[in-house]
C-alpha cells in the first residue's frame, strides 16, 4: 500500500451532534488515524490492507469518531459495507452521541441509511438535542463525568447510584430502547421541566441532566438512607411523636409545591417509596414521573386509566383511579394513608390483594383504626379522617394541614417531657439523700425526705 504522508491536513464532514461550527472541519491526519482518512476518501484497496495489517476497525479519534462513522457522512456506501463485513459497530457514538445512522440520516445519504437499517442501526438521538452549542442548558452533565462502577439499583423506578464529581447521586435513565416512544419522552421531559423549579429542603434536590445525547438521563441528589418504606418495614409500628414529625416534613414539601406560582405542582403519586430520608433524619418528596402542573384550569384529568401495574394503588385517590378530573387534594389523599400506616404500622388494607383497593375506595371503604387509642393524640385521628374524604372539595390543604400538626406535635412533646421529669426528679433526690448519708456517717441523722 502506498503510505501516505505523516502528517496532511483534509477537510472531514462533522458528526451530525457537533456544536454547529460549520459544515466541515478541518482535521490533523497522522498514521495512526490514516483508517480515518481512507474511509473519508473511499478507498476501498488501501482501506482492506490496512485492516489487514491489524488496525482496529473500531479504533476512535479524540472524538471518538471511527471510520463508519467518517464514511457514513460522505456517503460511501461500499465502504460502510465493507467495514461493517470487518466487524465495525453499527451502534457506535462519538463525543456527542451521534451514530453512524445518525450521520448519514443527517446527510441525507439514503442508500447508506439503509445498508446500516440492514445491520441493525436504530435512531437514538436525544429527542432535546440542540444544534447551537450556546442553546445547551445550564443544567447539562457530560455523561462522560458519571461514573457507574459498583452501580446499585435503588429502590423506586430506573434510578441507578452513580459518582459525579467525587460525589454519590441518583441518576434516572431513559431507556434507550424507548427514546422513540413519544408518550415516554414527554413524560421524562416533563419530569425534567419541574424538577427545575423545585427548591426545598424537604423536596430531593435536582443537580443536572443528560439531554444532549442518548440514553437522557436525570441526576438528583442521593440519599443512602433510603425511603420510607423500607424504614417502616424494619422499623413496624412508629411512636406518634416519630410519625407526626415525618407527617409535617411530608406536608411541608407537598405545600411548597402546591403554593409554587403561577404553576402548582400535583405529584399524583405520593407513597412511602417515593418519600426519602435525609442525614438529618428528615423527609423529602422525591419522584415525580407522572406529576402534573395545573395551569390555566384548576384540575386535570389522565389520558387513559391507571392500573395498579403502574402506580402503587393503595395510596391513589378514588378520583385518579376513576379517571376523573382532580386536583391538588389527590396528594392530601394519599397523605392521610401514610400517616395512618406510620401509626398503625402497616400499610392500607394490607390483608387485601392490591388491585382489589381501588374497589374499596371507590366504595367509600377506608382503611380501619385498630392501633390503641393513646397512639391518636387529639385532633389525629380526625385529620386522618378529613384528608381521605369522599369529597375532595372536603379535603384540607396543606396550608390548613400543617399548623395542625404543629399543635399536635407540640402536646405530644409536652406530654413526652412531663412523662420523663418525675423520674429524673426522683433520681435527683436519691443522689442528694445518698450524699447526705455519707456526710454523716452510719449514725448520722437520716435526711431523706419523709412520705407525706
Amino acid at each position: 500500500m502506498e503510505s501516505k504522508p505523516a502528517r496532511m491536513k483534509t477537510l472531514l464532514k462533522q458528526s451530525s451532534l457537533a456544536p454547529d461550527d460549520g459544515e466541515n472541519q478541518e482535521v490533523d491526519i497522522d498514521p495512526r488515524v490514516n483508517l480515518m482518512y481512507l474511509a473519508n476518501e473511499g478507498d476501498l484497496d488501501a482501506i482492506k490492507e490496512l485492516l489487514s495489517s491489524g488496525i482496529d476497525v473500531n479504533f476512535r479519534d479524540i472524538d471518538d469518531r471511527t471510520a463508519l462513522h467518517v464514511s457514513a457522512c460522505q456517503g460511501k456506501t461500499q465502504v460502510v459495507e465493507l467495514l461493517l463485513s470487518r466487524g465495525a459497530n453499527v451502534e457506535a457514538r462519538d463525543r456527542w452521541g451521534s451514530t453512524p445512522l445518525a450521520d448519514a440520516i443527517h446527510y441525507q445519504n439514503h442508500d447508506v441509511i439503509k445498508l446500516l437499517e440492514k445491520h441493525g442501526a436504530k435512531l437514538l438521538v436525544a429527542p432535546m438535542h440542540v444544534k447551537n452549542v450556546r442553546e445547551v442548558p445550564e443544567y447539562e452533565i457530560d455523561p462522560k463525568e458519571l461514573d457507574f462502577t459498583n452501580s446499585v439499583e435503588l429502590t423506586k423506578g430506573t434510578y441507578r447510584v452513580a459518582s459525579w464529581r467525587g460525589t454519590q447521586v441518583a441518576v434516572k435513565k431513559l431507556a434507550e430502547e424507548v427514546t422513540n416512544d413519544d408518550d415516554k419522552v414527554r413524560a421524562f421531559i416533563d419530569e425534567l421541566a419541574l424538577l427545575q423549579k423545585i427548591r426545598h429542603p424537604n423536596v430531593v434536590q435536582f443537580l443536572g441532566a443528560v439531554t444532549q445525547s442518548s440514553p437522557m438521563m436525570i441526576v438528583t441528589e442521593y440519599l443512602p438512607k433510603g425511603d420510607l418504606c423500607a424504614y417502616m418495614k424494619e422499623r413496624g409500628q412508629l411512636k406518634p411523636l416519630k410519625a407526626v414529625r415525618f407527617a409535617l416534613d411530608i406536608a411541608r414539601g407537598l405545600n411548597y409545591l402546591h403554593e409554587i406560582k403561577p404553576e402548582a405542582i400535583i405529584h399524583r403519586d405520593l407513597e412511602p417509596a417515593n418519600i426519602l430520608r435525609d442525614d438529618s433524619g428528615h423527609l423529602k418528596v422525591a419522584d415525580f414521573g407522572v406529576s402534573k402542573l395545573l395551569k390555566v384550569t384548576s384540575r386535570v384529568k389522565e389520558n387513559r386509566p391507571v392500573t395498579c401495574q403502574e402506580t402503587s394503588c393503595r395510596y391513589v385517590a378514588p378520583e385518579v383511579f376513576g379517571n376523573e378530573e382532580y386536583d391538588t387534594t389527590v396528594d392530601v389523599f394519599s397523605f392521610a394513608l401514610i400517616l395512618q400506616e406510620m401509626i398503625e404500622g402497616r400499610p392500607p388494607f394490607s390483608a387485601q390483594q392490591e388491585s382489589e383497593v381501588p374497589k374499596a375506595y371507590a366504595a367509600k371503604d377506608r382503611p380501619p383504626f385498630t392501633a390503641p387509642t393513646k397512639n391518636y393524640a387529639y385532633g389525629l385521628k380526625e385529620l386522618i379522617k378529613e384528608c381521605w374524604s369522599e369529597k375532595p372539595a372536603n379535603r384540607p390543604t396543606f396550608k390548613k394541614i400543617i399548623p395542625r400538626l404543629e399543635s399536635i406535635c407540640d402536646t405530644l412533646s409536652q406530654r413526652d417531657r412531663w412523662k420523663a421529669r418525675p423520674l429524673g426528679c426522683f433520681q435527683n433526690l436519691e443522689a442528694m439523700w445518698k450524699k447526705d448519708r455519707s456526710s454523716k456517717g452510719s449514725h448520722g441523722r437520716s435526711s431523706r425526705p419523709k412520705n407525706r
